[in-house]
């Protein structure tokens, strides 16, 4: 199955992104005459996976490479570099360049930045005296389509940079990036944020329109009818807890990294020792795309059923007289073999993990944290993990988990946990616990917690899920409703403002407004004024455009497809990856 997803059944043509992006890539290679070396950033290489394929690049004379600080293998007389605006790979670029000039090699440079140049990356390379030795270029990146509803900004460290390091310059990306958008498929009049930084990307995003106006007729009616801005911090309890469906328990046991896992051969039934494959997860796979977003208990037993038929007819074709169309039936079944193999092995793997006393421990426990009503129970629990030096990343977890419900831990108990942790982990990861807190994840109690108040309020615990046929959100977290979705769900449904008290109690501001030739003056006052602002007025289903600001798990998205199938059509974004 190809790593590239098919877009044709996307609700806005993200093929055209995708092609854009394509050709904007392949004019800076070909504008480079001759046969070149392209040095991609590791991460980057993965983003480029889901826009173009290996095979095109190579039609156009490129030999392709990993940047890195070993010295760079290649016969080429042009080199051309395509990184992000990260200080470590000036680096890796300058010891490159250093180790051709000490060997006599004459090569010219390229330097693209992805999605934008930087002063301070610029000034680093002069300082290395290399830079009058390249020529510096710009290659517009700012979106990539990972499916037919999920887009990412790919920004992976934003998150730390914005909460820790107090550096904000992903938000202006992140405003660019829809600003873009809206080029293609007109301005969104209607957008809703909630967050500090959502309300600043809101901001920003009205001053680019002032700025650079989408020139789009008035006749027009712009695709995108609703944005919702949501801050990752606003609900830090989600991305805490064990996603339950089957591409978030992918995810948290094997990694998704751009739409696919990379793991051990083994794993998947090839005989080959040692060796590393990478599995594609899109949309393209009908089999994942049928069953990527139940619970995966549900995912077991329709594997199990869909086996159980396959042999069945196997039995039939194979022990009676089948009719031609009987026989044409039964290939095309055949055809979907390597899917189902493919998602057995899988499955199969992850039952290792889910069947577990210690993950199935872990579960009750998110729960109970959940419930805020045994704090007793739950530190204890937390205090045993760490004695038992269970894995930290698990172990933090479940210890911000029970700090955000909580708002934060009685200072005595702060100190003897955090004084706990360092003793069982090592003292090397003291700067991780202070970015914990820095970034308010993990901290002492300074006030009453509101979240019983927000959990009754919002219906974010649902007693009796029905996993099999849901008919809440709750079903991809087993009873909890992920509560970045309720805020989703409410804010299509009627608008925030008979939520307007609970919204008060999450962190940062929240602001409604009307945007384009649909309002002169943006206020939360003239949004709410109509009853139903989200309904399209030349009937066509209304498209909401949801964009998290600090990354979102598989189980959200799943949840909104799931929302989407009851009430509009939603395009996810991606932030940028939260760990």
């Amino acid at each position: 199955m190809a790593q590239i997803p098919n877009l044709d059944n996307a609700p806005l043509n993200l093929t055209s992104l995708r092609e854009q992006s394509q050709k904007e890539l392949l004019n800076i290679l070909k504008n480079i005459r001759g046969k070149k070396c392209l040095v991609i950033d590791p991460k980057l290489g993965s983003s480029l996976s889901s826009i173009i394929q290996t095979s095109l690049l190579k039609e156009h004379g490129v030999e392709l490479r990993h940047l890195s600080a070993d010295p760079l293998q290649t016969d080429c007389i042009k080199v051309v570099f395509l990184v992000r605006s990260q200080l470590d790979l000036m680096k890796f670029i300058c010891s490159n360049v250093h180790d051709d000039v000490s060997k006599g090699l004459q090569r010219e440079y390229f330097v693209y930045f992805v999605p934008r140049r930087t002063v301070v990356c610029e000034k680093i390379l002069e300082e290395e005296n290399v830079y009058n030795l390249m020529t510096i270029g710009e290659y517009p990146l700012y979106i990539v389509p990972l499916d037919e509803d999920v887009l990412s900004f790919e920004l992976d460290l934003a998150y730390k940079e914005s909460q820790v390091d107090g550096d904000t310059s992903s938000l202006w990306h992140i405003a660019k990036a829809i600003h873009k958008l809206e080029f293609s498929f007109g301005v969104i009049p209607n957008v809703r944020a909630k967050g500090k930084g959502s309300v600043r990307v809101a901001d920003i995003l009205n001053r680019m329109q002032a700025e650079e106006p989408v020139n789009s007729p008035d006749m027009v009616v712009p695709e995108i009818n609703t944005l919702i801005l949501l801050d990752r911090e606003v609900d830090m309890v989600t991305p805490m807890l064990s996603q339950l469906t089957y591409e978030g328990l992918l995810d948290e046991c094997l990694h998704v990294n751009n739409g696919s896992v990379e793991l051990d051969a083994s794993i998947m039934g090839l005989q080959q020792e040692g060796k590393k494959i990478k599995v594609p997860l899109n949309s393209s796979d009908k089999l994942f795309k049928e069953i990527r977003d139940l619970n995966f208990e549900v995912v077991v037993q329709i594997l199990r059923q869909k086996a159980t038929s396959m042999k069945q007819d196997y039995t039939e074709v194979t022990t009676t007289t089948q009719s031609v169309s009987e026989l044409k039936d039964f290939v095309k079944k055949l055809n979907s073999l390597p899917e189902m193999t493919r998602h057995i092995n899988l499955a199969q793997h992850l039952s290792t993990f889910t069947s577990k006393p210690a993950f199935l421990g872990q579960l009750d426990m998110e729960h109970t944290i959940v419930e805020a009503q045994s704090y007793d129970i739950c530190f204890e629990y937390i205090e045993e993990l760490i004695h038992k030096q269970e894995p930290l990343v698990n172990v933090l977890r479940l210890l911000i988990l029970f700090s955000i419900t909580s708002s934060g831990l009685p200072k005595k108990q702060f100190d003897y946990l955090r004084r706990e942790l360092l003793h069982s982990y090592g003292f090397e990861h003291m700067a991780t616990l202070n970015n914990l807190e820095k970034a308010g994840l993990l901290r002492k109690q300074e006030s009453k917690s509101n979240w019983l108040t927000i959990k009754r309020a919002l219906q974010l615990v649902v007693e009796d899920t029905d996993t099999a046929n849901p008919n809440d959100i709750a079903y991809v977290f087993s009873g909890y409703a992920p509560l970045s979705i309720r805020l989703v769900q409410h804010a299509v449904r009627s608008g925030w403002r008979p939520i307007e008290e609970i919204l008060k109690l999450l962190p940062g501001p929240h602001s409604e407004t009307r945007r384009g030739r649909f309002s002169s003056s943006p206020s939360y006052d003239t949004l709410q004024a109509s009853a139903n602002i989200d309904k399209v007025a030349d009937g066509r289903r209304s498209l909401v455009l949801v964009v998290f600001i600090g990354g979102i798990t598989f189980a959200e998205i799943s949840a909104l497809r799931f929302l989407s199938a009851q009430v509009c059509q939603i395009c996810c974004m991606k932030g940028w990856h939260m760990i």
